[in-house]
Parts: C-alpha cells; sequence; structure tokens
C-alpha cells in the first residue's frame, strides 16, 4: 500500500479583527503512526462565544485522535463523534456566552493513500490533483441552499445581505448537517487546502491551484495571506489556512 511524505504547514492571521476567534492545528496520534488530522475551525458568536466555539472544536479533536487507535473505531466514525462532541459542548457553553457561539469544522484525515474529511459551514477543503480541482466542499449558507434550490436571484441578494449566516455549524440551535468525503486511493503530488473563509473569499480556484503548485507549501500560505490581506482593503476577517501536500518518499541508499 503507497504511503507518503507529508509536507503541511498551518498558517493563520488576525486580519483586520480585534480577535482571532479562527483555530487551525494539524494533530498527529502516537496510538496511530501514520495517521495525521488537520483541521480549521472558524468560531461565531461574540468576542468570547466564537473562540470558545473553535477552542472546543480543536480540543476535542485533539483528545479523541490522540487516544485513537486502528481497533477503537473508523475514522469516520471518530469523525462524526468529533462534531456531536464539539456541538454538544458548544450548546452547553452558550448559556455563558454573549451570544449564541457557534463555529465551523473543516476536519481532513490521511494515513497511507487514504483521506477522509468531514465539513460543516463555510470554511471549505479543496482537493487539488495535477493542478487540477477534484473536490470542493459546498458552503452551507443561506445563499447556497438558495441556490440549490434553483433560486438564483435570491441567493445573488443572500450572498450579499446574508453571506455570514449559516445553515450549519456545530452549536447552531439544531442538529448540524455533517458532510464526509473520502478518497482511496491517494498519488504523489496530491495537495489539499483547509481555509477559512477570511482567505478563501479573495481567490478563484485556479489561482489557489496556481499558488500551491508553484512554491512549497509554507511559502503558497505566506502568499495566500499577503495576497487576501491585500484584497480585503482593511476590512479583512480572520484568516487561517492549512496546506497539505503529498511528496514521494525519499529513497534509501541501500549500502555494501
Amino acid at each position: 500500500m503507497s504511503s507518503f511524505k507529508v509536507n503541511a504547514c498551518v498558517a493563520q492571521h488576525i486580519g483586520d479583527r480585534q480577535e482571532q476567534q479562527d483555530r487551525a492545528a494539524i494533530i498527529t496520534s502516537p496510538r496511530n503512526p501514520g495517521a495525521m488530522l488537520a483541521i480549521v475551525a472558524d468560531g461565531m458568536g461574540g468576542r468570547t462565544g466564537g473562540r470558545l466555539a473553535s477552542d472546543q472544536v480543536v480540543s476535542t479533536a485533539e483528545n479523541l485522535f490522540k487516544d485513537m487507535t486502528d481497533r477503537d473505531s473508523t475514522f469516520r466514525d471518530m469523525l462524526l463523534h468529533l462534531a456531536a462532541e464539539a456541538h454538544t459542548v458548544i450548546r452547553l457553553t452558550a448559556i455563558a456566552a454573549e451570544k449564541e457561539p457557534h463555529s465551523t469544522l473543516c476536519a481532513l484525515i490521511i494515513k497511507k493513500n487514504y483521506a477522509i474529511w468531514a465539513h460543516a459551514g463555510d470554511s471549505r477543503l479543496y482537493f487539488f490533483r495535477n493542478r487540477r480541482l477534484l473536490h470542493r466542499t459546498e458552503d452551507h449558507t443561506y445563499a447556497e441552499q438558495l441556490r440549490l434550490e434553483g433560486r438564483h436571484e435570491d441567493a445573488d441578494l443572500a450572498a450579499g445581505r446574508y453571506k455570514n449566516i449559516l445553515v450549519s455549524a456545530l452549536g447552531i440551535n439544531k442538529k448540524p448537517r455533517i458532510v464526509i468525503g473520502e478518497e482511496n486511493a491517494l498519488r504523489e503530488g496530491d495537495m489539499f487546502l483547509l481555509a477559512s473563509d477570511g482567505l478563501w473569499a479573495y481567490f478563484e480556484d485556479d489561482e489557489l491551484s496556481e499558488i500551491l503548485y508553484s512554491e512549497a507549501p509554507r511559502e503558497a500560505s505566506e502568499r495566500l495571506i499577503s495576497l487576501a490581506r491585500e484584497r480585503a482593503e482593511g476590512r479583512g476577517d480572520n484568516l487561517s489556512v492549512v496546506i497539505i501536500r503529498l511528496d514521494p518518499q525519499p529513497r534509501q541508499v541501500v549500502r555494501r
């Protein structure tokens, strides 16, 4: 079974906000060698509520993933458990928060040649192969819901007035919709980008591909954040990004 050298980085910027309410992380597990979890959570709901919500998503992910072994459950079950547990805890903290706290979820697990991801809200996962976009998560926003229903004029109006209204997220007052995707045959050169809307809102898919494939993950993340900050013109949201590139394993030198 194929395996790769994972070249990855995490980058964040507070943007033009007073507080960083995004969280992003790459997590490994001593009990599950070779597996990694990447996550982006964009918290909302007041200055304290939003950060509490995204903190809870990442801390729940860390606790569950670090304790997970190959025998415990499937990665799919783990991601659904992560979403359910974080959603419940965020709901319990709503009583003390300034507003109703909630958070997006964009989580990706990679092990050997297998990838699986979970998504709720409007933080996005992009999956590229050979510079071509194979998959991009659909935003769980009111505007996107109208567009899927064929109400395109209403969707365009909602995208302007209600662009931040989410119809699914962790911590909202109904059960969130968690979308799962997977890839069973990863290849060398495959790339994943996880990003909050403070970053992806300023890029088309083709430009993201060009930047990701022209630079190493760290340099690409710096360029993406720099361009997003420039294009925000002083009105930018928090920015968070995780970039993952699957490189070939280094060839072992056989000494005689």
